[in-house]
């Protein structure tokens, strides 16, 4: 059976891999990568086989899932077609944020079937959620393929790459840990035990959100029902969006898309 090649040892193909061996995948895990303590703890955590020769992990492929930073898929790509393996006929899944098809596909020419793919670090648990975009040419077998390795460990959304960019600064779990943080620590200054403080927040992120996705509610009604006009809700939340709440959730979401647009640059 062939495998399914991780080209990249770091924290997301780590994620992956977990949720992957946490959904008892059946497909064989091969991972590579230059940094021979990333593959050791890999194999060790999650009994992978591992390569060292960036030739036979592509042989091996029937999927190969590029995991390096953006600033290095040029560099690895240009070395699969040093190293004279057959990659053309492969589908190529990219996790590179902000690396448009046009790039990937200029690396490896016309043959070479790409996806890319933009998942979650919370993957590991098996609740990830990873948009797809598909190259020209991709045929329903292999949307399928790629749509099922992400389903193993959460949900998967096909979005035009048009979408990318503002997807990606968008569903990061970095927004709720920062939320979490920052609403803790307001807490803890207006005189919450520092222990307590966290789990309020948590409860108001979390345990709020999971109602919603779970009730079918409408937002407007769920805040209408959670903020009673003239209560202490609704003042909070008053006075966050005279601060300019609106404003810096959008400011931050612009720098994030620009981040992820100079990605894309030569």
């Amino acid at each position: 059976m062939k495998s399914t090649v991780f080209l990249g040892g770091g924290h997301i193909a780590s994620a992956l891999v977990a949720g992957l061996r946490l959904a008892k995948y059946a497909r064989p895990i091969v991972v590579y990568d230059h940094n021979p303590e990333k593959l050791r703890a890999l194999r060790r955590q999650f009994h992978v086989d591992t390569a060292h020769d960036l030739k036979s992990a592509v042989e091996q492929a029937e999927m190969l899932v590029v995991a390096v930073p953006p600033a290095s898929v040029a560099g690895l790509l240009d070395e699969v077609v040093a190293c004279g393996a057959p990659a053309r006929r492969r589908l190529w899944v990219s996790l590179a944020a902000g690396v448009p098809l046009r790039k990937l596909r200029s690396r490896l020419g016309p043959p070479a079937r790409w996806v890319r793919a933009m998942p979650s670090p919370v993957c590991r648990i098996g609740h990830g959620l990873t948009a797809l975009c598909f190259d020209r040419g991709i045929g329903q077998a292999e949307r399928t393929r790629a749509s099922r390795l992400f389903a193993h460990v959460g949900a998967v959304l096909a979005i035009p790459e048009l979408q990318f960019d503002a997807f990606t600064a968008t569903y990061s779990s970095s927004h709720g840990y920062h939320a979490l943080q920052t609403l803790a620590a307001a807490a803890d200054r207006a005189g919450l035990d520092p222990r307590v403080a966290r789990t309020a927040a948590a409860h108001a992120l979390s345990d709020g959100i999971l109602y919603w996705k779970q009730s079918g509610q409408s937002l407007t009604r769920l805040l209408h029902e959670a903020a009673t006009p003239g209560g202490i809700a609704a003042a909070t939340m008053l006075a966050m969006d005279k601060s300019g709440y609106a404003r810096m959730v959008a400011s931050g979401l612009k720098a994030g898309i620009a981040r992820a647009r100079r990605n894309a640059k030569p």
